[in-house]
């Protein structure tokens, strides 16, 4: 277990190629955090720039459907992004319940899925006020608190500022985000600039499979996809 000399790190929940995430508490103040850690021992400095975008730009969104920072550290050779522990739970994870009727997705029932849909839906419309483009929304970067009914997106690694991008044409397998979710012009596979709406094909995925259980393509192939 990684061993923190201002904090106490209770468990690893999460682990991507590029990140590994810890819930602890912070000494000071004993107030619950996320610690979210670039992998690398020895990140190089592009690594480093995006990490310190990711915290600037989550910095900046403060706003209630958006996990807030409290601040990023050096230790070692890397850096270490200090965010709120709110008591949430990934979308995917409550995903995988089912209703009592057979086995039904929790969300296809309309109570259920509406709320949280309109919640979402108002939480990236305020990020896309701000001129962010989250590029990654998947039921992962989304957590609920089902208790006070509280909802926020999560890891804006990838996000941009700008209003309009053009992707280059990469190997499926170097994409950055989750290609299940990605919308056509992100994959940069065809001749169109990526705007918000990128985001607003992802959440559809994203409503697709809350409602069915599903996702709308399954292929496994990257090139399929």
């Amino acid at each position: 277990m990684l061993s923190l000399p201002n904090y106490q790190i209770k468990e690893q929940i999460y682990e991507s190629i590029n990140s590994t995430v810890y819930r602890g508490i912070r000494n000071k103040d004993n107030q619950p955090v996320i610690l979210k850690i670039l992998k690398q021992d020895y990140p190089n400095s592009a690594e480093l720039a995006r990490y310190q975008q990711e915290y600037e730009i989550t910095r900046d969104l403060n706003l209630t459907g958006v996990i807030k920072t409290y601040d990023i550290e050096k230790y070692q050779n890397t850096l270490i992004i200090v965010l709120e522990y709110f008591g949430g739970t990934s979308l995917r994870e409550l995903m995988a319940f089912k209703t009592s009727i057979s086995s039904i997705p929790k969300f296809a029932v309309p109570q259920k899925f509406l709320p949280l849909a309109i919640q979402i839906t108002d939480s990236l419309a305020n990020i896309h006020a701000e001129n962010i483009i989250h590029k990654d929304i998947n039921p992962s970067n989304i957590v609920v608190n089902i208790e006070i009914k509280q909802l926020k997106i999560i890891d804006f690694g990838i996000a941009s500022r700008l209003p309009r991008e053009n992707p280059t044409l990469k190997n499926p397998e170097q994409l950055e985000g989750t290609l299940a979710y990605l919308s056509p012009e992100q994959t940069g596979r065809i001749n169109r600039s990526m705007d918000y709406r990128t985001d607003l094909y992802s959440l559809g995925v994203t409503f697709y499979e809350m409602l069915t259980g599903q996702l709308p393509f399954d292929s496994t192939d990257a090139m399929e996809l």
